[in-house]
């Protein structure tokens, strides 16, 4: 109810979907991942093979479902009055409004203590700032080289090394090799990671490892590599274990990947897309190219329709095209420089391309010249016709311009002919 104290404050109305959704990401943001203990009761296995179950304890209990991507990598049959501990995603189930725990892992209560270590160390370096997203770095788009720390006879470095070399076969690939299970593997990690990450020319380093158990991937919940990680020169990217499966690693890098694939697919653009772009840009320089050269060729037919004297008005528009051919080489030239790196293999068919546009502008120039050729008075006079002058060279185009006795000048195709009126007549 309102209160006479707030009684007009009129409260916003939520629709449900939405209130639900809200939910969500509260529940998301202040909790997710979230590790829960608890007896399994009402378990059922559906036709599509995902698990739904109550976890409860004397407190309280809680819905969850487990899919069948997660439920495919239990390594035990779960019934009920098993107490297990699980490890997902809180969340709100909005058809129905209810609280559920999507579970991506379960263990039974042996293992406990794993998930003891792991979420004390997460509390811990999570409290540090060492998760803050603002922290995490960009990662390059076309990096000079790729660094990948796995082990050597590990699956994960094949799933890699095809997907760099499908990708991006132009960019060198170096690999720092480490255990990546065991005692020793923490302190050969960090030291594989430290070791690339000082080589130059390195813009990226791949952290990899295929699934596993907790314990296979313990080596990845380390404090120390966490914070070599945060501290490494350039960004990581984390694909440690499945989907599923989290780490500190995955936590502390600056990406995480859900495979050591995804992390090969996502560390740059791949050659197919470059190529695309440099195949655009190459486009778009042709389209302007010939757009400068249309308006120029219709700014020369119009000089052509206002033409007084063609030698002159060629020698104009000889000029006029040479300087658009030197301003077209300048801009083509500046767009070259800025996309040079962009290009790769593609300059030689740009530079022909070129060429053979400017072969196109001065073929044009060479017909615009042959047509105000073909406009020179003398053309005329040499088909018999003569140009009249008086005495002062003025031009004599009337009968009335004229006397008897006058003496007059007429210009032939060879020379001239002075001349002088006899008579006159209309």
């Amino acid at each position: 109810m309102i209160s006479p104290d707030n009684a007009d404050i009129t409260p916003r109305i939520w629709g449900v979907g939405v209130l639900c959704r809200a939910i969500a990401d509260a529940l998301d943001a202040r909790f997710n991942p979230v590790a829960v203990r608890g007896e399994i009761s009402g378990f059922t296995r559906a036709s599509s093979g995902h698990f739904y179950f109550t976890l409860k304890d004397p407190q309280g209990q809680l819905r969850c479902a487990m899919f069948k991507r997660s439920a495919q990598m239990l390594n035990f049959a779960p019934k009920d009055g098993q107490t297990v501990e699980v490890f997902g995603r809180l969340g709100v189930y909005e058809p129905r409004g209810e609280l559920q725990l999507v579970v991506e892992s379960m263990r039974t209560t042996g293992q406990g203590t794993w998930f003891e270590q792991f979420l004390k160390l997460k509390a811990q370096l999570d409290a540090e700032g060492l998760f803050n997203p603002d922290r995490k770095r960009p990662i390059p788009e076309r990096p000079r080289a790729i660094g990948v720390v796995t082990s050597l006879g590990a699956a994960a470095l094949h799933d890699v090394a095809t997907a760099l070399q499908r990708r991006v076969p132009h960019i060198p690939v170096v690999l720092s090799p480490a255990l990546v299970q065991g005692a020793d593997a923490p302190t050969s990690l960090l030291q594989a990671l430290q070791a690339v990450g000082v080589q130059p020319g390195i813009d990226v380093i791949l952290l990899v490892r295929g699934g596993g158990s907790l314990e296979d991937l313990w080596a990845f919940n380390d404090e120390q590599l966490a914070r070599a990680i945060v501290s490494c020169p350039v960004p990581v990217i984390s694909g440690v274990g499945h989907e599923t499966d989290f780490t500190i690693a995955d936590f502390c890098a600056d990406l995480r990947a859900p495979t050591p694939t995804a992390a090969a697919e996502l560390c740059a653009v791949s050659q197919a897309d470059l190529v695309h772009q440099v195949m655009g840009l190459q486009e778009l320089m042709q389209n302007l190219a010939h757009r400068q050269i249309d308006k120029s060729a219709q700014g020369l037919d119009l000089a052509q329709s206002r033409i007084g004297r063609p030698s002159q008005a060629i020698t104009q528009q000889v000029l006029r095209v040479t300087r658009l051919e030197q301003s077209m080489h300048q801009r083509m030239a500046s767009i070259t420089q800025a996309c040079q790196h962009d290009l790769l293999n593609k300059k030689a068919h740009l530079e022909r391309a070129l060429g053979q546009t400017l072969q196109n502008s001065q073929q044009r120039v060479q017909r615009s010249q042959l047509r105000l050729g073909l406009l020179n008075p003398r053309l005329v006079l040499e088909r018999g016709f003569a140009w009249l002058s008086d005495e002062k060279g003025v031009a004599i185009s009337s009968v009335n311009q004229t006397k008897v006795g006058q003496s007059v000048q007429a210009t032939l195709a060879d020379g001239l002919v002075d001349l002088s009126v006899v008579r006159t007549k209309q």
